[in-house]
């Protein structure tokens, strides 16, 4: 078969079960930790256009805005290492807390490390809303960061752990769509909040954090451990009850049975850091470095961080770079429901390349358009209506593309592939990538706005065609297989067969 074709699952595996409205309601509150690392998506780049909070905090960067005149370089307006420090310092320490949560998430449940992400998102929230001086502000981004961490790191396994097989990858995807409804409901606030009068408004937007923290926070009070993670800590009896609780049915003894002996199986396993360099994991561990990686050199991050301040930059006005970044938030909420319905039906693969040909062809178009009107110089003039039209609907398609593929599957792939021996410091790997490129990426956006100018949608455009290329050749389909079955798609890929050879045969003499 070739390295492009999908290859299709074949576990034989049929586990009896329902899709009972527990597992359902189950996912939306634990799904429910998306909407922190959504509204900080949303209210950042929102907030960073706000005059009054840049007067307050980053003096330099409004008076360099308020004396830019149409006619000068509007690349360059926003480039200040500071301002963007503040919006990406969060990543770095999403980026350490995912390391601890490994640990926290092994030992303790999901349930619990899910519970400090929202009360440590919800603590920052206050600070932000309060804050006096830059310092404040670093130290309230800091404790949002350990709260996205944590959420990002249990989250995602916990819903492909609950989810029957035959629908993990749409329950997996709530997770998403709630990110998206953080974003919606962010840049709704900041385009209200914008409007207050006396320069306030800020707050509101930042302060308001605290919602989705709590929201998350209580919501874990109702939500039970799952069995994968209560066998894991050897509580047999109640993770049997909680399997049958979740499928709907008593008769839970063939998957009961499958997960049990996983658990034995992960047991075995002392450093599970350590395990995951070795050679039998080395195609899962890939994945779970690249996709992350990947989804971030889409650029969709640094379109929605940064929305607001782009259309500003491109003359749209204050208010209405906030109603372009609550247009293109619907957007991205309309098409993860799309993802949700059709990720079981069609897989995970026919998802990537139709969300990155989609992606790739609205860079190019925004290319085409903004180097026409801005050039070299950053000199737009006079911006006409049907340029602004343009530029917003490109922008809606591409963030279509993107919220029907590497959005959601840029989390549900890396949590669905690894065995439960590895699975926590697996996601923890999966989340540390991510925020290590968020934060390069978040940090560099307006100097390379500023330097690479119309280039910079060219940049993203590449990173699409190779990471495309990626999914087409070495990504096996992983739809409709149980997640503790998940090895049998690798055995069967022509290209990462190859590392189960060795297992395979010591198994063989082992029966000898």
């Amino acid at each position: 078969m070739a390295g492009g074709e999908g290859v299709t699952s074949g576990s034989g595996k049929n586990y009896p079960g329902k899709f009972t409205s527990k597992v359902f309601l189950t996912c939306i509150v634990a799904a429910s930790g998306g909407l922190i690392f959504g509204y900080d998506l949303g209210i950042s780049g929102g907030v960073t256009s706000m005059d009054s909070f840049l007067g307050k905090f980053f003096p330099k960067v409004y008076r360099k805005e308020i004396s830019v005149k149409p006619s000068d370089d509007q690349y360059c307006k926003f480039d200040s290492q500071t301002l963007t420090l503040f919006t990406s310092s969060l990543y770095l320490a999403a980026l350490l807390s995912s390391m601890t949560a490994s640990r926290i998430t092994r030992g303790f449940g999901r349930r619990m490390t899910m519970m400090f992400g929202g009360l440590f998102f919800a603590i920052g929230a206050v600070i932000n809303g309060f804050a006096e001086n830059v310092l404040m502000l670093i130290i309230g981004r800091v404790l949002l960061g350990f709260g996205i961490g944590f959420a990002n790191q249990s989250v995602p396994i916990y819903l492909s752990e609950i989810a029957p097989f035959k629908y993990r990858g749409a329950m997996n995807m709530m997770f998403q769509l709630s990110i998206t409804i953080g974003i919606l409901v962010a840049n709704l606030l900041n385009y209200f909040t914008a409007k207050i009068e006396g320069g306030w408004g800020w707050r509101l937007s930042l302060g308001g954090a605290v919602v989705p923290g709590l929201v998350f926070f209580f919501g874990c009070f109702f939500l039970s451990d799952s069995p994968n993670s209560l066998l894991e800590r050897d509580k047999f009896e109640e993770a049997k009850v909680q399997l049958q609780k979740i499928r709907g049915i008593d008769n839970v003894e063939e998957e009961f049975n499958d997960l049990a002996k996983a658990s034995e199986a992960a047991k075995l396993v002392q450093n599970p850091w350590r395990e995951i360099l070795t050679r039998k994991y080395r195609p899962q561990l890939i994945f779970a470095v690249l996709i992350p990686l990947f989804q971030q050199l889409t650029g969709m991050n640094v379109f929605v961080f940064y929305a607001p301040v782009l259309f500003k930059s491109m003359g749209f006005g204050n208010n209405a770079s906030l109603m372009s970044a609550l247009i293109t938030s619907i957007v991205n909420f309309c098409a993860t429901l799309i993802s949700i319905a059709t990720v079981d039906k069609y897989g995970r693969r026919t998802l990537f390349l139709e969300g990155g040909l989609q992606m790739l062809l609205c860079q190019l178009v925004m290319t085409v358009t903004i180097a026409s009107k801005f050039g070299t110089s950053g000199n737009p003039g006079e911006l006409p209506l049907w340029f602004s039209m343009l530029v917003v609907i490109a922008m809606c398609v591409y963030i279509a593309g993107y919220a029907w593929s590497w959005g959601p599957l840029g989390w549900l792939v890396p949590s669905e592939i690894f065995p439960l021996e590895i699975r926590s410091a697996a996601q923890s790997i999966t989340v540390a990538v991510n925020m290590i490129f968020t934060f390069c990426i978040a940090q560099v956006f307006t100097t390379m706005l500023c330097n690479l100018k119309f280039g910079l949608f060219i940049f993203f455009a590449v990173c699409v065609v190779g990471m495309s290329i990626f999914i087409y050749k070495l990504l096996p389909e992983t739809k409709g297989v149980p997640i503790e079955e998940m090895t049998i798609v690798w055995k069967n890929h022509p290209r990462w067969s190859k590392y189960f050879v060795e297992k395979d045969l010591s198994c063989e003499m082992g029966k000898i």
